[in-house]
């Protein structure tokens, strides 16, 4: 591996308070101030810990690199509790949705989603999704992806007030936005109201039954659109799909469920990581000197370091365990709740030799060695599109403003839950630089 440019040492986090091991409280603040502090403290101590959340009880949280891996592989682990032979678990996702207003006959659309099923099912929906996202049909994407970019930079200094702007909700957030909306084929009148109900959704919060409402109604309307004038865009090739599948088709309640679940998953963690990408390169001149010699080779390193270093998802959705098994030479037994750290996972040394240094270089040969968008049967469907998104806005950026530089100290910068009441998700608030 490639030394590092000469950056200082890594800004450390806030010191955390000490949590006792098994009496971690996944809400508590220490989490949301410093959660690579205090997931790597309990990480060298060992793998496997208990926690607690309110709402989800007692829950096994996995923080080493190789057995979150192990984790998110393994068939005797799954989404769905209903998996679990006698287990008497709430499902948190449908409880989710009922307790967030969204009217009984629109829960269908929202849960369960093609990340809450497992084996058979979960492989027929990616089989039929998964062709839009490959490498080669993403790569086809790129020059549209570069006209996006460069629309919204060139309106980056009229948003600006003495040299200064908030790159998150004048870039970060609205590429990934329109990108996923025209893959998906949502008309451009539409995506401002797409924008805020898939914010509503991604958070879980209110209003969450009038954004679930206005997205279903809103598909079923372009569907009828659709079908009756097919586009070059996703939701007519599944349309396609659905009238010449055979046996193996989309009904329109898993169509409409699709299209939510992409529109929401398509953009709310591109734009995490988008932000904390430039974040990472204005704070580290010898790393952003790397990328300026020879950004074809060190873009796509580098938007993996970024997801290794700071991922916009801490940790992921709770697995159910079907049958007894050893994590980390810890007894999990059937029915008990496991939950992967990616943010633990990123920064063990074990994977990862000097984790807390932000190194470009780190990705021999561009090889995804990371978890930050999963592993296994799982693994991200849009993580190819994520990762051009990355490239793309980076490379973008910094030529259009060679001279961009941070507008407040690193450690200024501050971050929350995305939703302010789950632990899983962590985000800049604001990202202001000058141009």
């Amino acid at each position: 591996m490639t030394a590092p440019g000469p950056d200082p040492a890594p800004e450390p986090e806030p010191e955390p308070d000490e949590i006792e091991p098994d009496e971690i409280d996944l809400l508590d603040e220490e989490l949301v101030r410093a959660p690579f502090a205090v997931y790597s403290r309990l990480r060298e101590r060992r793998s496997l810990h208990r926690a607690v959340m309110p709402g989800l009880g007692a829950v096994w949280i996995v923080t080493r690199h190789d057995d979150v891996r192990a984790v998110l592989s393994d068939p005797r682990l799954v989404n769905d509790v209903v998996n679990v032979p006698g287990a008497d678990v709430p499902n948190m996702s449908e409880l989710a949705a009922q307790a967030g207003g969204v009217p009984d006959e629109y829960i269908k659309y929202v849960y369960p989603t093609v990340v809450d099923i497992d084996g058979a099912a979960h492989a027929r929906l990616r089989r039929l999704v998964a062709p839009a996202f490959t490498a080669r049909r993403v790569e086809r994407l790129r020059p549209r992806v570069e006209e996006i970019a460069a629309r919204l930079l060139d309106r980056l200094p009229e948003a600006a007030e003495d040299g200064v702007v908030d790159l998150i909700p004048h870039f970060a957030r609205p590429l990934p936005i329109t990108v996923i909306c025209e893959l998906v084929g949502i008309p451009e009148a539409d995506r401002g109201r797409w924008v805020r109900w898939s914010g509503a959704l991604a958070a879980g919060t209110e209003p969450l039954g009038e954004a679930v409402r206005g997205m279903v109604e809103d598909t079923r309307r372009l569907i009828g659109r659709r079908r009756a004038r097919p586009a070059d865009d996703l939701l007519s090739t599944l349309i396609r799909a659905q009238e010449t599948g055979g046996g193996d088709r989309l009904d329109d309640t898993e169509l409409i469920n699709l299209v939510l679940s992409l529109v929401v998953a398509g953009h709310e963690t591109t734009a995490g990581m988008i932000a904390e990408g430039v974040a990472a390169l204005l704070s580290h001149p010898g790393q952003l000197d790397l990328l300026r010699r020879d950004p074809p080779a060190t873009l796509p390193r580098a938007v993996h370091e970024v997801m290794r270093w700071r991922p916009p998802v801490l940790l992921t959705r709770v697995r159910y365990v079907r049958a007894d098994l050893e994590i980390g030479g810890q007894r999990v037994a059937r029915g008990e709740r496991v939950m992967p750290i990616l943010a633990a996972a990123g920064h063990d040394p074990r994977s990862f030799p000097a984790p807390e240094h932000f190194d470009i270089t780190r990705a021999a040969n561009r090889r995804e060695t990371h978890v930050s968008f999963g592993y296994g049967p799982h693994y991200c469907m849009g993580a190819a599109l994520a990762r051009q998104e990355g490239e793309v806005a980076f490379g973008a950026l910094l030529r259009r403003f060679p001279g961009l530089t941070l507008a407040a100290a690193p450690e200024d910068l501050e971050r929350s839950r995305a939703d302010g009441a789950t632990p899983g998700t962590w985000r800049l608030g604001a990202l202001p630089v000058r141009l």
